[in-house]
Formats: structure tokens, sequence, C-alpha cells
């Protein structure tokens, strides 16, 4: 009987186990699931609110687009080639000249159509197209000024420009164009008009919300969102050497027809004009460039008043230390940024007062880290202007103090070595640990390669394939003018010098070219 009673204990027992162990599942179920529940209903209420954002597009949008504008073009091209535009890309040009809409191309013949109505390239011939500007002042209650970019703008024979509100504006006039930024100003005639409002392009950062306007494809009224991709992108390729490249990089989609539209960040402040794309097939493809809004306004306030730029000049070639360190350990320079004075120009600000191997560490109390900083400096600076340099020099920090001049309009045409060319004896000599023959400067070589007139040095007239000097750059046609601290006249004294270098340690050149100067350091094994 006791084992009975035992067994059935032990039945119960089990069975209120189990019983509790269903009831902890169920409780467990319940508990995520009222968890969950909780957690949906919280989230579609911060859903809701994410309605802002929309609401902040919106309000952007209605703050700008009253002031954005689509321009039609016609320009007569000379000589085809780049059309007028600051590039010689295919694909950016069609960035401007496929601005129409389809339906607006009546033979439908797509590029070649839209770039040029046939004729004599040597009477030249009518560009057709079309972008995108906006209003950035009014005056006297119906003068309205627009910007936009040169490739849009300059040169044009004509230019109709529609407003937001479909007004057609024929007597659109160019009052100024600018090339090296790409920028150009145009002035309008018409009552109610609303100007948009500059932005801080120096606040902007990797990752912020922008929105770009314009009439891509000729769709006016246009807008597109996304985020700024990048800053400070040089070298692009788009305005050339003598350009003043230092974009804005975005995802927003930007397509043929935006170029001169503005870039704007969520208070509806203009930060930026878009300017270009980079594409395969001239459509957007994820990379878009802007002109920082900050680099914009010295342009337009400059083209409004004079109807050019006027930029400061200081005449030297130069390049970033950071690119070559090593180069500048060679002068004595510890600091790893700073811009190299490669080279002065003659009849420049520069003579007598900066030379080869300076190097430049602040302008006017600011730290100058790269050739960027300082061309943009120099260039927004106004001719005629004092500033100081702080450049290291003979192993120590010096300031030096100068007048700026005023930027020539062809950078390529600056004042060069005179006297004649002297027959000098065909002396010759090798630096073999670089890999290099070299010769006097004579007048048969000067020629062949293209040399200015009083030349000296020693000219590189041959350069082995894999050698030392080849990895460095050196080519045949370069005179070296000096090895290290020692300027060199011959063939012989180069050469001299260059083999007395530890090439383990390395040996700084001066070498020169017709198209300029540069430093180069060149280390072996």
């Amino acid at each position: 009987m006791n084992r009975l009673r035992k067994s059935v204990a032990a039945i119960v027992i089990a069975g209120g186990a189990c019983g509790a162990y269903l009831g902890g599942t169920a409780l467990v179920h319940n508990v995520a699931f009222a968890q969950q529940e909780h957690q949906v209903e919280t989230t579609r209420d911060q859903l809701a609110t994410t309605n802002d954002l929309s609401i902040a597009f919106r309000n952007v949008g209605k703050v700008l687009e009253p002031s954005v504008v689509n321009i039609q073009v016609r320009k007569t091209v000379k000589g085809g080639g780049a059309g007028g535009l600051p590039f010689n890309d295919d694909m950016l040009r069609r960035f401007f000249n496929n601005g129409r809409k389809n339906n607006e191309n009546p033979d439908n013949k797509g590029d070649e159509n839209e770039q040029g109505q046939g004729g004599d390239d040597s009477q030249g011939f009518e560009q057709v197209g079309t972008g995108s500007g906006f209003i950035l002042e009014v005056e006297g209650g119906n003068t309205g000024y627009i910007l936009t970019n040169n490739h849009v703008a300059g040169g044009a024979t004509e230019m109709v420009v529609t407003l937001a509100d479909g007004r057609r504006i024929d007597n659109a006039k160019l009052v100024g164009a600018d090339p090296k930024s790409d920028l150009a100003v145009v002035k309008i005639t018409a009552d109610h008009l609303i100007p948009a409002k500059w932005g801080d392009s120096a606040s902007l950062r990797k990752g912020d919300w922008i929105l770009a306007f314009g009439s891509p494809f000729g769709y006016i009224g246009s807008m597109t969102h996304g985020i700024v991709s990048a800053l400070d992108r040089s070298n692009v390729g788009i305005l050339g050497k003598n350009g003043y490249e230092d974009f804005i990089q975005v995802d927003a989609p930007i397509n043929p027809g935006n170029s001169g539209g503005p870039l704007v960040n969520l208070h509806g402040e203009v930060v930026g004009i878009n300017t270009a794309i980079a594409s395969r097939s001239g459509a957007f493809s994820g990379i878009g460039f802007a002109i920082p809004s900050n680099e914009a306004k010295f342009v337009y306030t400059s083209l409004k008043a004079h109807g050019k730029v006027s930029r400061g000049w200081l005449g030297v070639s130069i390049g970033d230390v950071a690119h070559n360190p090593k180069e500048a350990e060679s002068f004595g320079f510890k600091g790893t940024t700073g811009v190299l004075v490669e080279q002065t120009f003659p009849n420049t600000p520069a003579i007598g007062k900066l030379q080869p191997g300076d190097i430049i560490e602040s302008l006017d109390s600011k730290p100058i880290e790269n050739t960027l900083q300082l061309r943009n400096a120099i260039a927004s600076t106004a001719p005629n202007t004092d500033i100081n340099l702080t450049v290291f020099r003979d192993g120590k920090d010096q300031t030096i103090t100068l007048k700026l001049g005023e930027q020539p309009e062809d950078l390529n045409v600056v004042a060069g070595a005179n006297g004649p060319l002297q027959r000098g004896a065909a002396g010759t000599a090798t630096a073999d640990s670089l890999g290099m023959t070299l010769s006097n400067v004579t007048a048969e070589l000067a020629e062949k390669f293209g040399l200015p007139q009083g030349q000296q040095g020693a000219v590189v007239v041959t350069v082995k394939a894999k050698s030392l000097a080849a990895k460095a750059g050196i080519s045949p046609g370069d005179v070296i003018a000096k090895v290290g601290n020692m300027s060199v006249k011959t063939a012989g004294e180069a050469s001299d010098l260059i083999n007395k270098h530890d090439l383990k340690k390395g040996v700084r050149l001066y070498v020169t070219t017709p198209e300029g100067s540069r430093f180069v350091f060149i280390e072996g094994q």
C-alpha cells in the first residue's frame, strides 16, 4: 500500500512539474509577444516622425525652386574642338549639350544634332545647348543676376532664360565669364524675382545631406537628393592645369542639363554649383562634382562688378611636401606638410623674395598644408595686396613679405631667360649610378629639345630603361641645373657631383624643362 502511495505521489509530482513547465513556456511566449507588440507600436510611432525629413526636403524645394532657372544658349564656335567649353572631354561636353528633352529635337539626331549645326569649321558653327542657373541677387526690383557655369553661358551669342513660373526672358545678357573656375554671371530684367541665399561650403562634412536643383534633359524644376561623398577633389581634369579645382563630390543624381544649378544644404542655402559628372555613358553614375560656394562667391562678386576675375599672383611653380617627404628632408625640413617652391618665374612678385627650395608653411599666419590651399588662397586675394609668408630656408623659418601681382590671362606665357645661346663644346659625361648620359647644352640640342635661349646646365641625352633616373621620371631633354645645393653649368660638373653622392642617402637634382622646373629626389638601394 505504501508503495502505491509513493507511486501516486511521484506521478502527481511529475504531473505538477510538467504543468509548471507548460505554464512557464506559455508565459515566456506571452512576454515575448508583448515585447514584440510593444516594439512594433513604438517603431510605428518613430516611423511617423521620419516624415520630418520629407518635410525638410519639401521646404528646401519651396525655398529654392523660385530661384532656379533654365538657360538655353546659342554659341558660334570656331574650329570645332571643345566647343568653347573649359575642358576637352567628350563626356563632359555632353553634360551640357544633351540638356534638351528628346521631344525638343525634331530630327531626334542625338548628340550630333545638338552639338552643332553644320557649316564650315573655319567660319565657325552654331552650337545649341541648355543648362541651369539660379538667381543670386535682385537690384532695383527688376534686375536679376544669375550664377551659372562658364561652359553653359560663356561665349553665348544668344540666351533665353526660363523662370520657375514659366516666364521666358529673351533679353538675357552675359555679364562676365571665368574659364578658370568655370563660372559665369548672367543678367536679366523681370519683375517678381526671388534670389537664393548663400551658404558656407566650409561647414560641409562627408555624409551631409544635400539637394541638387536644375533642369536635367530640359525638365525644369527638378530636384534630387544625396550626400556629400567627398570634399576637396582636385586634379579631376575638368578645368585643365590652370583651372581651380576644389570640387565637392556628391552622389545626388546629376544629369545633362543640371550644369550650373545650385547644390543646397538642408537649411535651403546654396553650398555649391553643379558642374560635371564622372560617367562613361554621359548619364549619372553616382559621382557628381560641384564648385564650393565659398570659391564661387569671390568669382561671382568679381564678375558682377568688373566682368572678369582679377586674381593674385606669386609667380612660382610649386609641389606638395607630402608627396615626396624625403625631397623636403634633403633641405633639412622635418615637417610632413607644406609647399615646396620648385621655380620662380622672371618679372614676377616672387623674384628677389622667394627661391627654389623654399618650403612655404603659412600665409598670413594661416597654415598651408598643400598646393591646393596655397593656390586658392593666393588666387582669391586681390592684386597689390601685401602678404606674409613663413618659409623654411637654410635650416630655419623666415618671414617673407611681398606684394602680390595680377595673374596673367595665360599662365603658360611667362618671361623666359634672355640672351643668345652660345655654341658650347659638345662635352658628354655619364652618371652611371643613375643610368643616364649627359651633355653640355649646345645649339643643336637646344633646338632638338626646344630649350630656351641662355639655358645652362647638363642636358640629359639618354636614359636607360628601368634605371633609377627613369623611375624618378627623368627624360631626355631634361636639363640638370643643380646637384644638391650646387649649381652646375656643364655635363662634367653634374656627373662628378652625382657620382660623389651616396645613393643610399639619396641625391636631389634640380631639373628644368621648357614647361618649367622641379626638384627630383633619387634614392638607390
